[in-house]
């Protein structure tokens, strides 16, 4: 299992082409992805058209690099099931208000469950895959690293999964939107026309007080209150290095397999025992 995806959606998705494809060609689809071997890829009516450029062989006649055609479509859930599953997730507030507001749920999966649907794929018959590739391997290396970028999308945009199975976002939020439960939280979100007032300065005018008695200098800097002799001691944080653990194992700008933290902790030990009675 790889960390090319940082979400469970995204592992998920990955977990479903792992399930059934050659490992040595997963490793270089892995190396297809990273290394910008894909030259392109589009997603259109829930189809990804890819370009991948190949690899020079001399031993097998290809002094050129190739660029070859992929393609892969995930099987769409049907019309009738979708109109269930809607119906379904709209009489669920909290389906409802995360699906609106953007978000995507974490038990989204078992709500496809219980009508024996799946969003996520889990088999090979989920998928359609073709490369203009010599490879008769199916998936093969250039499918496997366009699957990868996908699967990194979809942390980012987890509705493209809803488009790849035959439902866009728009449509999916537009019947959401019809439920009951989804009038309701549009009107609570809908909010009164506001009519801007004319004043005479943008700026706040400050109120004028008066001052009782104007102290000396030395009462202003000594006061007539002592402060206290003894100073009270800041306690020590409940979680040491907050600030480092912030972003998780895996925050955004780190592009590793590797958890972030646990290389954070081995640098911190090796600064801690290298210079240890030094400070």
């Amino acid at each position: 299992m790889t960390n090319f995806s940082k979400t469970w959606w995204g592992k998920r998705f990955i977990e479903a082409l792992e399930n059934f494809t050659d490992p040595n060609r997963l490793g270089r689809g892995r190396s297809y992805a990273r290394n910008g071997k894909i030259k392109e890829y589009k997603i259109n009516n829930g189809k990804i058209n890819a370009k991948v450029r190949g690899s020079v062989n001399p031993y097998f006649g290809v002094y050129k690099e190739p660029l070859y055609n992929t393609t892969i479509e995930i099987k769409p859930i049907k019309e009738t099931d979708w109109s269930k599953a809607i119906a379904y997730l709209g009489s669920k507030a909290s389906f409802v208000s995360k699906l609106l507001l953007g978000e995507m749920p974490d038990n989204i999966e078992s709500a496809f469950a219980d009508l024996n649907l799946h969003l996520l794929p889990h088999s090979r018959e989920d998928f359609e895959t073709n490369c203009s590739c010599p490879d008769w391997q199916n998936p093969c290396k250039h499918i496997a690293g366009v699957y990868y970028l996908v699967a990194a999308q979809l942390d980012e945009d987890p509705f493209l999964l809803f488009e790849l199975r035959g439902i866009s976002r728009e449509k999916l939020q537009q019947e959401l939107a019809k439920s009951p439960l989804g009038q309701a939280l549009f009107s609570s979100l809908e909010s009164e026309d506001f009519v801007p007032k004319l004043v005479d300065s943008y700026y706040t005018k400050p109120d004028k007080v008066a001052v009782e008695k104007i102290c000396s200098a030395k009462d202003f800097w000594l006061s007539q209150k002592r402060l206290p002799q003894a100073q009270e001691g800041v306690e020590s944080p409940t979680l040491p290095a907050i600030v480092v653990k912030k972003g998780g194992d895996f925050p955004p700008f780190w592009q590793k397999e590797s958890s972030f933290l646990a290389v954070m902790e081995e640098l911190y030990e090796r600064v801690r025992t290298r210079n240890k009675g030094v400070f």
